[in-house]
């Protein structure tokens, strides 16, 4: 029987993920992208009568594609979520001879949220920013040949404080 080994975290970036810098951002010999990030998650918990800010910190890999997307867009102190699992890597430390171990999150999804991003809210370079135009007036006349209804709806009258009401 297989456990389950599953995370979500939201929190923000602690530095920009800078991509020359091979220990962050790099690829591997068959060419896959890897990103290597750092989250603050923070939490406040009650200390007494007083309620405490307490910050945890959380080493994040993404994988692929996704890691080419989102490099321009890793920015210290943007918020992301991150959707993934648990790994432990496990090694003997040459020097002293003791057993040492780390766990980080595999990211399987990372979602850009809100908040600032660190760069004023500008698009990175080489970002697309949809533009979008009002339609113009009078560009779409309607035609004789399709039936006016008038201002029914399916579910009976609008003013039941739902747009539409769809019978169930």
């Amino acid at each position: 029987m297989t456990d389950i080994n599953s995370v979500t975290i939201v929190g923000r970036l602690t530095r920009d993920l800078n991509g020359s810098d091979q220990r962050e951002y790099a690829f591997t010999p068959n060419g896959q992208a890897r990103a290597n990030i750092s989250i603050a998650v923070n939490r406040s918990r009650k200390q007494g009568d007083q309620w405490v800010d307490e910050a945890n910190f959380f080493n994040v890999t993404i994988w692929g594609k996704t890691a080419e997307n989102l490099l321009p867009y890793l920015k210290k102190g943007k918020q992301i979520c991150v959707e993934g699992y648990l790994k432990q890597d496990r090694w003997q430390d040459k020097t002293t001879g003791q057993q040492r171990s780390n766990v980080s999150i595999v990211a399987n999804n990372v979602q850009l949220l809100g908040g600032n991003s660190g760069n004023g809210g500008a698009q990175p370079s080489g970002g697309y920013t949809p533009k979008f135009q009002p339609q113009q007036q009078n560009s779409f006349a309607p035609s004789n040949d399709i039936p006016d209804y008038g201002d029914q709806s399916f579910g009976g009258p609008q003013d039941s404080g739902f747009p539409e009401d769809i019978p169930f």
